[in-house]
């Protein structure tokens, strides 16, 4: 290894942990927030605020008496409450006077402890529907009609002569924007289709190449196509020398070679350049929250052409923003389960390390792929909390839960038990997903 290689190396690795720091910032820092406003609401007081453990970087001290902190350790964070004796909240001051008392987390009405611990999930909650939200409310929606808005940039032989503002009704018979079993993909490999549009107003026919190219329009990280250093705008135009026209191409090749290396030509920039990688089994999720698993290098392909978007009205982003943290919620429990069935492998448990390389190469493709990504990574956070593990805000609702029908709070002895159980089971967890991220499938 050269010098050159070695500072590559050393600079992607720094971009890769500086971008996931900073997510993993953001996200903590909100999840935080949520449990400290809302016990401020409550009339709880909060000695320290924390974005990282460790040695203090930089503090200071608001009008309220909190402690606002940057600590050396960016990997969490934490509200420290009054009269806790801990960052978990477990614990704290005995025999204070009562009107102090009540402003300390173990002394809180458990309506206020309840809805101050809560709040840190549905502040991640709230941060990815915002995230969702503003990002559908920034791009817009693509019309309901098919729109040619311009044609990526293509090598030659993927020439098109539709004109901005056609609208395409149909590819070589097969109407678009209609569900059926018929599908463009089903159409047997050709470099050119002819295409029924509607030009002010006249229906006629004109020529262009497959609605879906072999063009990289999305990059899956950690993927085969991500590790051999496929980018978007990448067009596939053979595969193991055999010349790809459709995007199906690409997905048949993959799924013949079942694993063996295959040689990819790739189109980049008006320059032709070899590629070699290994498809990989991967456990993929479907809209209907099941999964399925397949033989793919991780790409995703899109129309040769953008489409007409038009604006979204802040309602409609919010509830798309919902239905984005549902979609993300729902595929997440059903990952879990389906790894703790056997249904798919335990490889999709990933750890610190698989998130920071994600958060890298999220970034890498640009400022609104990160940003989703954050979003996606503040529902799962915020889902995890919620587990009812003693450590996690979960473990105190479980707690509060008891309290509430028995009237009495956990014994301190079972209280410590329980969260050292619960911390020595997070630790296994962050073990084998470490283990996951460099041993068992890097």
């Amino acid at each position: 290894m050269d010098l050159s290689q070695l500072l590559t190396m050393t600079g992607n690795s720094a971009y890769t942990l500086v971008v996931f720091v900073v997510a993993l910032s953001v996200i903590v820092a909100v999840h935080e927030y949520g449990h400290y406003i809302v016990g401020r609401w409550c009339s709880i007081d909060a000695d320290v605020f924390s974005v990282g453990f460790g040695p203090v970087l930089a503090s200071r001290v608001d009008k309220r008496g909190t402690k606002w902190q940057l600590a050396a350790i960016p990997f969490g964070g934490f509200v420290k409450f009054a009269g806790d004796k801990n960052a978990v909240s477990v614990g704290g001051v005995e025999n204070l006077p009562p009107e102090e008392a009540r402003r300390t987390m173990m002394d809180a009405p458990l309506w206020a402890r309840l809805a101050t611990v809560v709040a840190g999930p549905v502040a991640n909650f709230i941060l990815a529907v915002l995230i969702f939200a503003g990002y559908t409310l920034a791009q817009g929606q693509t019309t309901e009609k098919v729109i040619f808005e311009q044609a990526f940039d293509l090598p030659a032989g993927f020439e098109s002569e539709l004109l901005p503002g056609d609208e395409v009704v149909s590819v070589d018979g097969i109407l678009i924007g209609l569900s059926g079993e018929d599908s463009v993909d089903d159409l047997p490999t050709s470099p050119q289709r002819t295409y029924v549009v509607v030009r002010d107003g006249v229906e006629m026919e004109v020529n262009g190449p497959n609605l879906l190219v072999p063009r990289v329009d999305r990059l899956f990280p950690r993927s085969a196509a991500d590790d051999a250093k496929l980018k978007i705008d990448d067009v596939i135009v053979a595969v193991d020398r055999v010349p790809t026209y459709a995007f199906a191409d690409i997905v048949t090749a993959v799924e013949a070679v079942e694993g063996a290396p295959i040689l990819l030509d790739v189109w980049r920039e008006g320059e032709i350049i070899e590629v070699e990688l290994s498809p990989r089994r991967v456990d993929n999720p479907l809209p209907d929250g099941t999964f399925e698993t397949r033989w793919m290098i991780g790409i995703g392909g899109e129309y040769f052409f953008e489409q007409q978007r038009e604006s979204v009205g802040v309602w409609e982003s919010v509830t798309f923003g919902f239905d984005r943290l549902w979609f993300t919620i729902k595929m997440s429990l059903n990952g879990l389960w389906e790894v703790i069935t056997g249904g798919i492998s335990s490889c999709n448990i990933s750890g610190p390390v698989a998130i920071a390389q994600a958060s890298g190469s999220m970034a890498s493709q640009g400022a609104g792929s990160y940003i989703l990504f954050i979003g996606m990574i503040s529902a799962a956070i915020g889902l995890f909390n919620l587990f009812p593990v003693p450590v996690l805000d979960g473990g105190h609702l479980v707690f509060y839960a008891y309290e509430a029908v028995t009237r009495r709070k956990p014994d301190g002895m079972a209280l410590q038990v329980l969260m050292f159980s619960g911390l020595a089971l997070i630790g296994s967890l962050m073990v084998f997903a470490l283990l996951n991220d460099l041993v068992l499938c890097p």
